[in-house]
């Protein structure tokens, strides 16, 4: 039997383990109020209730995962608790799964092993979805929820999160993904969590952009005034006056008019004029928010892009006057060193805060990795300060930490190694780290979500503090205003959604439902995205193997290779299709072609269009390879599972995956070998063998014969004949 160690529960997680006792519940507690603790208490219960069962507690990163793998050890008495992240790898997986009574994972490694059918879910008692938050859109927790309601014996599912996102379509979208039947909401100001609030001060320092910094300000307002007024007098908007994210929006409707075939010159340079005026929205919000450094890296990076690449945006950008203007007085500014004057308040913050405490511990949110280094290289002068920078993963020409070094610098910060970390969004996601007394935005954020988690880095044991530096007259103002408005609406939300919520969440279909169609289809093991979970979705048995030729097989007849549009024509410009086709055609009865998505095929490369019908043509007509087009992973999906109804009706569904060729008939084998000669394709091996008969009258012809063939000049002949007549040379 499950017990408790080393901690006594509130009274407000026992009144929560109450609900998830009963019902799939959504469990909203603030940030350093145990949502952990919380959810131990309700696998211990659940354990208890099915003694063979298993608990399942996923968390979106690996320095989650292994803080919560720490904690479950330390505070229950429950054996055989594995940690199962990326790192570790599927065959290993895979045999921990079978002796664990409890697994810590991140949700991609865990949806691949599902996918690969290498762990059941059927015995998990309880699945534990932390930042539940994230349970939206093709996020891995959506589909694995589904599975888990379809598949285990006793389902229990409960979603922790201290903010789950200010608009009611949000919330109830992550309710419907995972079949909330209630919800608990507590906040600071709750009678039974109040008690256990620790004091947070919260102070706004306002700062005055500086005049030189206003006029760069100035040129790049210009210049995207100009960029938004062309695109209105193209007739494509009727206003100028459109947030960042309007501006994405905007270009995205117009590319799908463009994808749509709408090949016409106003959307075109439409899209190319957004692209620009994106791009000095960005340099807006650097120099407003982050400051000149920022910025001028910014800057320094469209130049080369603009040396470098083709892309006219970006060309015709670094050219604009009132760019090239806020480009040169950038300059300036760093030869002047002048920087904005956030810098020198957080200078002053650290130094009151360090000569106040000596121990003190300081988290310093900043929205950008460059913006990270910066504060760094700053306050790295300051006595008494040792920081470190806390940032995702390597990408490409950033600075980057590996999840390994992730939790080194954590466990570092808390044994006091550091005393000031610098941290990007990473560090917003539920990491415990104790006893931090101040925290800094060095900007509003937009987001309730992202506030909330920044502000519940600290409070946590004892009385903490926040302090947002905010530029008047910026979008650090009009992001303030929004986080907050959101956050308020957030509240109201959950309130009103808890009444209406109960009870009257849909039935999920469990997997008996689909039993009686018992279909089987392989998929390549590198096949992992969403056409194979939506086959698993409808009850078709996955089996996934390293397929070498096809990524979905039917049977022993039916090979299919499937393609993006996007993926059919760079397979065209890199040379791989045909071989492709080749080796489907040599391995399957009824080989078939897939090519998915909306997008037009003759627009998403730069190839001439002749190019794409001829090899639409050529595996068509020649390799008689038939092409079915689907818009979608859910509508390839559909047509595979209809296809391998329609082939495995009635038969025997244990087919295997044929590893070995299928037999070439004889004119498949005189085609084969006259392919490979040079510069013979499909189309002039049939001519060859259609003017000499036989494979034997070809090899033994004359050059000036050969030359008179169609497409055959004497170029290619003299190759050809070379083949025939010269000595094999052993190397």
């Amino acid at each position: 039997m499950a017990t408790l160690r080393n901690f006594t529960p509130r009274l407000y997680q026992e009144t929560i383990l109450e609900t998830c006792s009963k019902h799939n519940c959504l469990v909203v507690l603030p940030t350093g109020l145990g949502k952990t603790k919380t959810a131990i208490l309700s696998i211990v219960d659940r354990l208890n209730k099915y003694p063979n069962s298993k608990a399942l507690f996923l968390t979106p990163t690996k320095p989650l995962a292994d803080q919560i793998c720490k904690e479950i050890k330390e505070n229950t008495d429950i054996q055989d608790v594995f940690l199962f992240t990326g790192e570790v790898s599927p065959g290993e997986r895979e045999s921990l799964w079978k002796g664990a009574n409890v697994i810590i994972g991140t949700p991609q490694a865990v949806e691949n092993d599902l996918i690969n059918n290498k762990v059941p879910i059927i015995d998990i008692s309880i699945l534990i979805l932390d930042e539940a938050h994230n349970a939206v859109g093709n996020y891995s927790y959506t589909w694995i929820a589904k599975q888990y309601m379809r598949t285990a014996r006793y389902p229990r599912i409960i979603g922790l999160t201290a903010s789950p996102g200010s608009d009611l379509e949000s919330i109830q979208e992550i309710c419907r993904n995972l079949y909330t039947e209630d919800i608990e909401v507590r906040t600071e100001e709750s009678p039974d969590v109040k008690p256990y609030v620790q004091d947070l001060e919260i102070e706004y320092i306002k700062v005055e952009l500086p005049e030189r910094l206003k006029e760069v300000k100035t040129f790049l307002e210009n210049s995207l005034k100009s960029k938004l007024n062309e695109v209105k007098e193209l007739g494509l908007v009727n206003r100028i006056d459109f947030s960042k994210s309007e501006l994405i929006s905007l270009q995205s409707s117009l590319q799908g008019r463009m994808v749509r075939g709408e090949r016409d010159f106003q959307v075109m340079k439409g899209i190319s004029l957004l692209a620009e005026a994106i791009k000095v929205d960005h340099a807006l919000v650097l120099l407003e928010t982050q400051g000149v450094s920022a910025l001028k890296k910014f800057i320094n990076k469209l130049k080369e892009e603009a040396i470098r690449g083709k892309v006219k945006a970006t060309k015709n950008l670094v050219n604009d006057l009132n760019f090239r203007s806020a480009a040169i007085v950038t300059d300036k500014l760093i030869n002047d060193e002048i920087e904005h004057p956030k810098l020198d308040r957080l200078l002053g913050l650290l130094k009151e805060t360090i000569t106040k405490n000596t121990n003190a511990k300081v988290i310093i949110f900043n929205n950008y990795r460059d913006g990270a280094v910066k504060i760094q290289e700053t306050i790295s002068k300051l006595e008494g300060i040792h920081s470190t920078i806390f940032v995702g993963q390597i990408k490409k020409g950033e600075t980057g930490l590996t999840q390994k070094k992730q939790i080194e610098i954590l466990d570092q910060f808390k044994e006091g190694l550091f005393n000031v970390l610098i941290a990007t969004s990473v560090a917003e996601q539920g990491l415990d780290i104790p006893q931090v007394d101040l925290v800094i935005f060095y900007e509003p954020i937009p987001s309730a979500i992202r506030s909330i988690q920044r502000r519940g880095r600290t409070a946590r044991q004892h009385k903490g503090k926040v302090v947002m530096l905010i530029t008047k007259n910026t979008r650090d103002e009009v992001y303030f205003w929004v986080s907050r408005h959101k956050e308020n609406r957030m509240y109201k939300s959950l309130e009103g959604l808890k009444e209406r919520i109960k009870g009257k969440m849909e039935k999920q279909p469990t997997l008996k439902e689909f039993e009686k169609e018992k279909l089987k289809v392989f998929a390549d093991s590198r096949e992992t995205g969403d056409v194979v979970k939506q086959l698993i979705e409808q009850g078709i048995e996955i089996e996934s193997k390293r397929l070498d030729v096809a990524d979905f097989i039917i049977s022993n007849r039916i090979g299919i290779e499937r393609k993006s549009v996007q993926d059919f024509v760079n397979s065209i410009i890199d040379k791989r299709l045909l071989q492709q086709i080749k080796e489907l055609k040599n391995n399957f009865e009824s080989p078939l072609i897939i090519l998915e998505g909306e997008e037009d095929i003759y627009s998403v490369r730069n190839i001439h269009q002749n190019a794409i019908r001829g090899m639409l043509s050529a595996i068509v007509i020649d390799f008689k390879v038939p092409i079915i087009w689907t818009k979608s992973p859910l509508d390839t999906a559909a047509f595979i599972k209809v296809l391998a109804k329609r082939e495995q009706d009635g038969k025997d569904k244990d087919f295997g995956v044929r590893f070995d060729k299928k037999p070439l008939t004889t004119k498949e084998q005189q085609e084969f070998i006259v392919e490979s000669l040079p510069g013979v394709g499909p189309t002039l091996a049939k001519s060859l063998l259609r003017e000499f008969k036989s494979v034997k009258k070809l090899v033994n012809t004359k050059k000036e014969k050969l030359e008179k063939v169609e497409n055959i000049g004497p170029k290619k002949a003299e190759s050809i004949i070379s083949i025939f007549e010269e000595d094999y040379k052993e190397d």
